[in-house]
């Protein structure tokens, strides 16, 4: 289960990022900038310091080995990464567990929105925040009900857990008991790429911003694991695998979604036709996966769960194309001799460039 939270962390966290952002409160939607502003004060306030806890014998045992590995984590990522040394991830918080009982596996969920016969999704614009393509809620029960809300008005929609978030440096983020249990570099992979967000961040560039964090991540990860004493080769190749399995998930996903793209985007069809056109490329699509599922041969079901229920648009705006600039900023690394200041240096050069040079130069250093 843990592999299948860390697959599922990487869907959402991007769209969990500012969801707690929008702390200015307008004359509309007061009840849901409340419920943002007491579920982060919240979490602030239950925050304990990671070191402290570790230390403490009166933690478990099993928690305190966790908490010693967000420590090494932490200090390896100031250390040898050259990422923020500050108050983040030097927390941890419990949170409460579900209504069953069961150990909380989401800290927010946000809610998708899409019309009927469109892949496109329904913005909110919110202040500091901005605009963004959902509405994020610290309670699952807030957020089904706005979704059922929206859903009456015939939209397509899709409330996604997030088993974390951040909020790029606006508070101390602690480590959550959603994550703790990931595997050691799934862990520290979420940790590294988190604070890269930190270190840049451009508006309105979800690609130039997640494939730079993820560049840092892979390579953060590698260097981490090489360093361990005892550093175990099988458990990089699971982190790298859980990687390509997610890869192939969004490609399938996006496939499908350019598809209908052009169903609804046919001005010759008429709605009732886009409707039979659109049960048909879902149906294909979960056939897709289970092609891809067999072509894995049965080792990673993590997205079972995700095709084993009805998938509508909104599911399909939940998943981007947020990584198609990994390569490029990995060749850009290599060009700076892995040297990771120098690297930062020129990355922050780019985000300071319009949009098109900024994927140009990009591209340039793909070749």
């Amino acid at each position: 289960m843990a592999q299948a939270s860390s697959s599922k962390r990487r869907l959402f966290v991007a769209a969990a990022l500012l969801a707690v952002l929008p702390w200015l409160v307008s004359c509309s939607g007061l009840s849901y900038y409340g419920q943002a502003i007491w579920g982060q004060t919240k979490i602030l306030a239950a925050r304990r310091d990671v070191a402290g806890l570790a230390a403490d014998p009166s933690t478990p045992p099993d928690r305190r080995w966790r908490l010693r590995s967000v420590l090494r984590i932490r200090d390896y990522a100031v250390r040898e990464l050259a990422l923020p040394d500050n108050g983040s991830f030097r927390s941890y918080v419990e949170l409460p567990s579900a209504p069953d009982g069961t150990p909380r596996r989401f800290v927010v969920w946000n809610v998708v929105a899409a019309p009927e016969l469109s892949v496109e999704g329904v913005v909110w614009c919110f202040p500091i925040a901005g605009c963004v393509s959902y509405r994020g809620y610290f309670s699952e029960r807030r957020a089904r009900r706005f979704a059922e809300k929206i859903r009456a008005d015939g939209y397509d929609v899709a409330v996604t857990g997030a088993a974390a978030y951040s909020t790029l440096g606006f508070s101390k983020d602690p480590v959550l008991s959603t994550v703790i249990d990931y595997p050691e570099l799934d862990l520290a992979g979420l940790i590294f790429h988190e604070l890269a967000h930190q270190l840049v961040y451009v508006d309105d560039d979800t690609s130039f911003n997640e494939s730079f964090a993820t560049a840092v991540e892979v390579e953060g990860v590698r260097r981490y694991q090489e360093a361990k004493e005892d550093g175990d080769e099988t458990a990089f190749e699971a982190y790298l695998g859980a990687r390509r399995y997610e890869a192939d998930f969004t490609a399938l996903v996006l496939a499908h979604r350019d598809r209908l793209a052009e169903v609804y985007g046919d001005d010759a069809l008429g709605d009732g036709e886009k409707r039979r056109e659109k049960a048909q490329v879902f149906a294909d699509l979960k056939a897709g996966y289970r092609e891809l599922r067999s072509s894995w041969g049965g080792e990673h079901p993590g997205y079972d769960a995700w095709f084993d229920r009805p998938l509508n648009n909104a599911d399909l705006v939940a998943v981007g194309a947020y990584h198609d600039l990994v390569p490029a900023f990995e060749a850009l690394l290599a060009g700076h001799g892995g040297d990771l200041k120098s690297f930062y240096a020129a990355v922050r050069e780019l985000a300071e460039l319009p949009a098109e040079e900024r994927e140009a130069r990009l591209s340039a250093a793909r070749g």
